[in-house]
């Protein structure tokens, strides 16, 4: 009762209250993106003023039972009636949106046609945040990395509370670090359970990430209400999910994804508020797949599992395999490809790779198999998608993993080759068991 009574004093303080179910947020100018000086900052945060206007935003993610009660359906992995909903597409989160207005007696924001959408601005219904107001009412008036003047603990958001922020480079001097490891939950959580930001919203770091209007593009500088570009590939999604470690929780953090794809880690919260007259469209294109269907399995291993995994999607396919490799092998010893694999990560290292496709024209499938590194892609796998021309092509990933699963290494991909088709990834513990080869079987079915 005191931390409600302290947090409704806070918030009529700062301008902010509660509307019905939705949190009041004050627009105002401040700096989105991230300094140079922030540690495990990406290219595509460049920090830039941007002006948002008033707008209400829901202090808690979608739960199931919310998008269960108007749309008859529950794509979750992990079921609760309680739990946010994941697993659903950018295009279903829109849908959801309508359906909410409709359900409300309030014009709908979006009119859909096929990948088009455009969103009448003037409308008071329910919408998804773009990519400001996510990060302006997640910052709730903080320039650090989160929403906290230190960062952010297993105790304080629910992530791979095993790797806290600056983790990498810290892994065998742990002493340094300002947040120690903690517990991983390896699943979502009823929305709520941690304390909120200053403007009364949990779990803007965490749990599930959150779709954003937004068309992902690099950003254009200064701005008043941006809406993103018209017309790319991917959407954004924003704050990081149950399985990612602390550097991809960051709130300038932008992960990406086509608008048609499901991620176990990524739900809604939702927005309302007008922002002006007229209307915005922005429509995810894709270039069209190859018509044929020659594959090729590419993978980068170390220990072996990827190798395996890529060996017996061989076995059940017939598809030429193609190793990664970089010209400068890393270590043998555990401790050291550890040190060396956060190092290439952390400067984002292109290593230069000793082998190269043959024809890589002539393959219209790549079924691409790495290890989960610090929660992305090997740099060595970087280098193989900025070598090719991925136009058209169709990517299959695969990974193993230590319990991660795909850590932000479909963000990467998605990012690296924007014009390939991207399908459903096979997620693979360790070297995957007895159940591997059908569960190969299986992702393969589903898949081609």
């Amino acid at each position: 009762m005191r931390t409600a009574i302290i947090l409704a004093l806070i918030m009529i303080m700062s301008g902010r209250a509660f509307a019905g179910d939705m949190v009041s947020v004050k627009g105002g100018r401040f700096m989105m993106g991230s300094p140079s000086s922030e540690n495990w900052r990406s290219d595509d945060e460049l920090q830039h003023e941007v002006t948002v206007s008033d707008f209400m935003i829901a202090p808690y993610e979608v739960t199931q039972s919310e998008y269960k009660s108007l749309m008859n359906a529950n794509p979750s992995s992990f079921r609760g009636d309680d739990l946010p909903v994941e697993n659903v597409t950018w295009l279903e989160a829109v849908k959801f949106c309508n359906a909410k207005s409709e359900a409300e007696g309030l014009k709908p924001v979006y009119s859909i046609d096929g990948a088009k959408v455009t969103w009448d601005l003037s409308s008071d219904g329910y919408r998804l945040p773009t990519e400001a107001e996510w990060e302006y009412a997640c910052r709730a008036g903080t320039s650090t990395p989160f929403n906290l003047e230190h960062s952010i603990g297993a105790n304080e958001a629910n992530f791979y509370g095993h790797y806290p922020y600056e983790i990498e480079e810290n892994y065998f001097s742990q002493h340094k670090l300002t947040t120690k490891p903690g517990i991983y939950r390896g699943t979502t959580v009823k929305p709520g359970e941690f304390a909120p930001n200053m403007l009364g919203l949990y779990d803007m770091h965490g749990n599930v990430g959150e779709w954003c209007w937004d068309i992902y593009a690099p950003y254009e500088g200064k701005a008043v209400n941006p809406t993103g570009p018209s017309e790319g590939t991917r959407r954004v999604n924003r704050g990081g999910g149950w399985n990612d470690f602390a550097k991809n929780m960051r709130s300038a953090y932008r992960a990406a994804a086509p608008q048609e794809r499901r991620l176990y880690n990524v739900g809604i919260r939702l927005a309302k508020g007008a922002v002006g007259t007229g209307t915005v469209t922005s429509q995810a294109v894709q270039e069209a797949s190859s018509s044929g269907k020659k594959v090729l399995i590419a993978y980068f291993t170390w220990s072996g599992n990827t190798q395996g995994v890529a060996y017996e999607i061989q076995k059940q396919t017939g598809a030429d395999i193609f190793e990664i490799t970089p010209e400068k092998s890393y270590s043998e010893d555990y401790n050291t490809v550890l040190r060396e694999a956060q190092r290439d990560q952390h400067r984002q290292a292109r290593p230069k790779l000793k082998n190269h496709v043959k024809n890589f024209a002539d393959y219209d499938v790549i079924m691409l198999g790495y290890p989960n590194w610090w929660a992305s892609i090997p740099m060595p796998v970087a280098s193989f998608l900025e070598e090719y021309d991925f136009s058209g092509k169709t990517i299959m990933p695969f990974c193993s993993h230590g319990g991660g699963r795909f850590g932000q290494s479909l963000t990467a991909i998605a990012k690296l080759s924007p014009k390939a088709v991207i399908t459903e990834g096979l997620s693979v513990h360790y070297s995957g068991g007895g159940r591997l080869k059908d569960d190969i079987a299986r992702w393969l079915s589903e898949n081609r």
